[in-house]
Formats: C-alpha cells, sequence, structure tokens
C-alpha cells in the first residue's frame, strides 16, 4: 500500500492510496489492512472480506457496502447497489440554470423536444439570472429577457427575476449568485441530485446532496425528462481533524488540498469530506469547501449530514428528506488525513489553483486591489471573516478594495448583523472606516470577467487578491492580471498592507 507524507511546510500530511480495500467510515478512527510493504508505489487492491448480515440502511438493503455518492445516485436511479464506472439513468430532483446558459439550454429543449414542449417538472427548475446582470451590454441584458419568456411560458415556480437594473433593491424576487442563493431559498436538500448549469453547483454537496455542473445540452435533456445519464464515480476520502486556528478559514482547507493533488488531481471523483474540523464547520463555510473541488476536476464534493445541516435548513424548507452516510466498510480509493491545527494561511499564485504557496512566503508580492466576493467568497460569514480583520487593524486599506455581497440577504446582513467582538459595529460601518468601496449589487460581478462595465471588473493588467476560485489568465478581466486566491482573512490583510499577507499579523 503506498504511502507518503508530504512536504513539513504545509502541515502533516498523509494520503493512503486503498484502491478497493476496506476501512472504517468513523470519523474517529480510519485504519487500512496491512501489507507488506512494496517498492512500486501501484495501487493494491486485496479482496473485500464477505459481509455479514446487518440491518438495512437509511436508503433500503444493500449487498455491498457504497459511500455517500453511491447510496444517493443508487436510489435516483431506482438500483439496489451500484460501483463506480457504472452508467445509471438518474431521476433529478432540481435543475439550476442562469443567464449565460439557460438561454442555450432553453435552445436545445426545444430543438429537440419541439416549439411547444413543457418541461418535466415547472416546479424542480429553479431559474436564477446572477452572472452578467448590472451592465449596459445589450447581449447579456437580453439573455435575463430570454429567461424570462421562457419562466413565464414554462409556468416555473422558481425564477428570481429582476427588471429594474438601477436598484436592485426594487426587485423583491431578485436573489443573485445562484450557488448562495440556491441555500437559502432551500433548494438544497440531503439525499437529493442537484443539477446545474454551472461549474460550481458542486457547492451544494455541503448539504449531503450530490450536486454537479452539467453543459446546456445535457440541461436540454434534463428539461425535457428529469433524468440524466451519469457514471457513478469513485470516492476520493479526506479525512481532516485538529482545532481549527482562529487565523484559518475553510478557503485555506480547500487551497491546501488542491495544492496536494492538483487541478487535475480529482478528475471525475467525488471528494468527501468528515473528520471533527468538517464537523466543526458552519454550514457556509462547508460550503466554500464543497464550491472548489471541481477545481482539483472532481464531479462533485459531498459532507455528511448532521446537526449542523438540520439546523441550517428549519426554516428553509418543509420538503421531506433523507440523508445518506457512506457505509462502514464502503470501498474508497484514496484517503487523505490532514492535521488541520498544524496549517498555516495559503494562497493560490497565478495562474493555477493549485499553485499553492504560504501567504508569509508571499509578503514581497507587490498588489494592486483586493476582491471579496463570489460564490466562494461573498457569503454572509465570508464578510464577517473581512471586517474582523479590519477592526483588529484599526487601518485603512491602502489598495482599491472592492466588496460584492453573493444575494441580497448577504447585503443585507452587511449593512445589519453586528460583527461579534467589534463593539456592536456591522461590517458596513469596519468597511467605510477602513476606505473599502461601498458593497456593490449582489451578482457574480468580476469573478469571471463580463462585459467591460461589469464592476470591479480588471480592465488593467493589475495584481489582485480575490476570495474568488479560479486565476486563470484572463479570468477576471485583462488577460495579463495576475490572481491569487486567498481567504477573506488573508484578503483582508493584504487589502491593509498593499501586499500578499498572512492575516496572523492582525488577528495574534
Amino acid at each position: 500500500m503506498a504511502s507518503c507524507t508530504i512536504s513539513s511546510r504545509f502541515t502533516a500530511f498523509i494520503k493512503k492510496d486503498v484502491g478497493l480495500s476496506v476501512f472504517s467510515s468513523s470519523p474517529s478512527s480510519f485504519s487500512v489492512p496491512k501489507t507488506k510493504r512494496r517498492n512500486s508505489r501501484e495501487i493494491v487492491s486485496v479482496m473485500t472480506p464477505q459481509q455479514s448480515p446487518r440491518s438495512p440502511s437509511a436508503t433500503g438493503s444493500v449487498k455491498t457496502a457504497m459511500t455517500m455518492t453511491e447510496k444517493i445516485l443508487a436510489r435516483a436511479s431506482e438500483k439496489p447497489q451500484l460501483s463506480p464506472g457504472e452508467n445509471v439513468w438518474v431521476n433529478v430532483d432540481i435543475l439550476m440554470t442562469h443567464d449565460v446558459c439557460g438561454p442555450g439550454s432553453f435552445g436545445i429543449f426545444k430543438k429537440e423536444f419541439g416549439q411547444n414542449a413543457k418541461v418535466w417538472d415547472h416546479e424542480k427548475i429553479v431559474i436564477i439570472p446572477d452572472h452578467y446582470i448590472f451592465t449596459n451590454d445589450e447581449r447579456a441584458n437580453r439573455n435575463v429577457d430570454i429567461l424570462r419568456d421562457f419562466a413565464t411560458e414554462q409556468n416555473i415556480k422558481y425564477f428570481y427575476d429582476i427588471k429594474d437594473l438601477g436598484n436592485f433593491k426594487a426587485n423583491p424576487d431578485y436573489k443573485g449568485v445562484c450557488h448562495v442563493a440556491l441555500a437559502q431559498e432551500g433548494h438544497c436538500r440531503p439525499g437529493e441530485v442537484l443539477l446545474g448549469t454551472d461549474s460550481h453547483t458542486c457547492t451544494a454537496g455541503a448539504f449531503g446532496e450530490f450536486a454537479t455542473g452539467i453543459g446546456n445540452t445535457d440541461a436540454g435533456f434534463v428539461l425535457g425528462t428529469g433524468k440524466i445519464l451519469l457514471k457513478v464515480p469513485p470516492t476520493l476520502r479526506f479525512v481532516m481533524d485538529g482545532e481549527m486556528p482562529d487565523y484559518l478559514l475553510a478557503k485555506d482547507l480547500i487551497l491546501q488540498i488542491i495544492g496536494e493533488i492538483s487541478v487535475s488531481g480529482a478528475t471525475y471523483k467525488s471528494m468527501e469530506f468528515v473528520g471533527s474540523t468538517v464537523e466543526s464547520l458552519t454550514m457556509e463555510e462547508r460550503m466554500t469547501l464543497c464550491n472548489m473541488v471541481v477545481e482539483a476536476g472532481g464531479k462533485n464534493g459531498i459532507v455528511p449530514v448532521d446537526n449542523t445541516t438540520h439546523k441550517y435548513l428549519e426554516d428553509k424548507t418543509d420538503v421531506p428528506y433523507e440523508p445518506v452516510y457512506s457505509d462502514e466498510q464502503a470501498r474508497f480509493l484514496s484517503e487523505y488525513k490532514f492535521d488541520i491545527s498544524k496549517l498555516e494561511p495559503v494562497v493560490a499564485k497565478p495562474h493555477s489553483p493549485d499553485n499553492r504557496a504560504l501567504a508569509r512566503e508571499c509578503k514581497d508580492v507587490k498588489i494592486d486591489r483586493v476582491y471579496i466576493g463570489s460564490c466562494t467568497g461573498g457569503k454572509t460569514e465570508d464578510f464577517l471573516a473581512a471586517a474582523k480583520v479590519f477592526h483588529a487593524s484599526g487601518k485603512k486599506v491602502k489598495v482599491p478594495t472592492f466588496l460584492v455581497p453573493a444575494t441580497q440577504k448577504v447585503w443585507l446582513d452587511v449593512y445589519s448583523l453586528p460583527v461579534p467582538g467589534c463593539a456592536g459595529k456591522t461590517c458596513s460601518q469596519i468597511f467605510e472606516e477602513a476606505g473599502c468601496d461601498t458593497p456593490a449589487s449582489p451578482s457574480c460581478a468580476a469573478c469571471l470577467g463580463g462585459p467591460r462595465d461589469t464592476y470591479a471588473r480588471m480592465n488593467e493588467p493589475q495584481v489582485c487578491v480575490s476570495t474568488t476560485n479560479r486565476n486563470f489568465p484572463g479570468r477576471m478581466g485583462h488577460k495579463e492580471g495576475q490572481i491569487y486566491l486567498a481567504s477573506p482573512y488573508t484578503a483582508a490583510a493584504s487589502a491593509l498592507t498593499g501586499f500578499v499577507t498572512d492575516p496572523r499579523e492582525f488577528l495574534q
């Protein structure tokens, strides 16, 4: 069995390639069968021991132990059991689309099913304009019009429309960034299958469901049938234990993981996150963790459901849901273990999410701007974290600092929620005192560039520290721009110094 310890610069980390080996799923006790050490790093496979009779699981009796992802897909495909590599027709619970991919998906649906065809279920389709909204670009505006026409024609129950672009607050139905809105509006439920025409749909895996992005062609088919053909992915398990230092956030954890396995390390694999550290995370932090699995090539990310999940959903949905959990002897392709207490704040340097470095190693990198926003780093808790750093410093920012709340609810929180330990001040008050830009209208904004008049778009070859998810050339606008991906803590600390900065400089 291959086992290796990675550079001590990035904490104690162990990977075990377990192939078809069997080991416990208990977060407190992980073990693998002992085998004779080999010089080769080839994955070792062993026979699965005969299973003793046991009582049925929550999803019915199974003959072979399964992971969470395998169980969800088995239930959705009406199969008693599934194994990685199998191709199955899956019943979809929710299909989400937005202004960038919706028009194309609708066009394919009409072409293949007929101009007068009706969608398979008008209450299971969620349409959320969020990408190119606050712009004068006529084609971008037209896309939203197409969404509106389709929603009216098909009587779509969940269409979060926006008509007045001059004042987002005048649009009570408008939400903002789709992945955050899906959670806030109760569309994310344990045990379900949620698909979206956006690669970061994997964010919803934080709720213990199978969530993944699909293309327009697949979406067009789902619109007409409510089904999709999927290959069952193998699962990588990431065990994170240890007390989370108060200078780290989930963004540090996922950047650490991507740095270990690379942007192709989880290609078409499920990434399951467990361990005491994961259990301690809030739902929004779990969403951050699952949000970036696609940056490692992952098919989906998933976190086991617990009391934190149930509590979050209490006032979000009244739709019954049934969680699933990996069986104790479920088979995982590989297991990665992290002692989170030994981690330091990290960044991803240009131009790849796996170009990891310690924040303190980049202290000489001069920056031109900071961007806090997106489905990854524009949630309520992300702004609370940034405000905490600004307040602790008592200083003003040295570079333009752009703030884009993900949704209307987040925007309201920024202006109304007191930041813990900050004398009752709200995020907006602290941001104003620090000299940040006024929080902008909720949307994806400059995360993926957009039309030239998009708020905070990089129209010049600048250096930016950002809480977003990708730093490829041209991602936020200018193709020569340089993007350092970071947590809200690190982004705020960097804004205060004008250089990439370890947040411990202000938090300790």
